[in-house]
């Protein structure tokens, strides 16, 4: 296998009630058509090791949303995919805010759904994935790492582990 390089995201899903705060962006360098996601982006070379304060940089420039207007986010998941010779490893953090104001985005438009609307729209498959793993256990208070697989049909496929310390000594 040839060099690969590691691209680390943090992603943040933010609730209104029970409604998910979205970025649409017209389109990008992956997608020629319209496509929603979370909020988020690439670390920074000093975030490396704290991808929260990546989270809390990319809510902020994104949505106009202080970290002191955010109520409980949580690292829930960390994704990881392959992509030619790229692994891709995203953290999202999933929290919740009282803010009705947000601020318009250079990124693209912000828009708050309700979840089954954000699962009909055009999204990443393995963030659609992880929606919908997080619809099931969303009570959990799990740390979750899911990786998105080919699976035996030639179909991508989500595998899902709980990330626990096995307090081996």
């Amino acid at each position: 296998m040839s060099h690969m390089e590691l691209r680390q995201l943090a992603t943040a899903y933010i609730f209104k009630e029970e409604k998910l705060l979205m970025i649409k962006k017209s389109k990008s360098r992956l997608y020629n058509n319209e496509f929603w996601s979370g909020l988020g982006g690439h670390l920074e070379p000093d975030e490396l090791n704290d991808p929260k304060t990546a989270c809390y940089r990319e809510i902020l420039e994104e949505s106009g949303i202080k970290e002191s207007e955010l109520l409980d986010l949580k690292l829930r998941y960390i994704l990881i995919r392959i992509k030619e010779n790229e692994i891709r490893q995203q953290y999202v953090y999933i929290g919740e805010t009282l803010k009705n104001q947000i601020v318009a985005s250079y990124e693209g438009e912000l828009e708050w759904l309700a979840i089954h609307e954000v699962l009909s729209k055009h999204i990443s498959r393995i963030n659609r994935g992880m929606l919908e793993h997080y619809l099931v256990h969303r009570d959990s208070e799990c740390i979750y790492v899911g990786v998105i697989t080919m699976g035996e049909k030639q179909e991508p496929v989500m595998q899902w582990s709980e990330l626990r310390d096995p307090m081996i000594f």
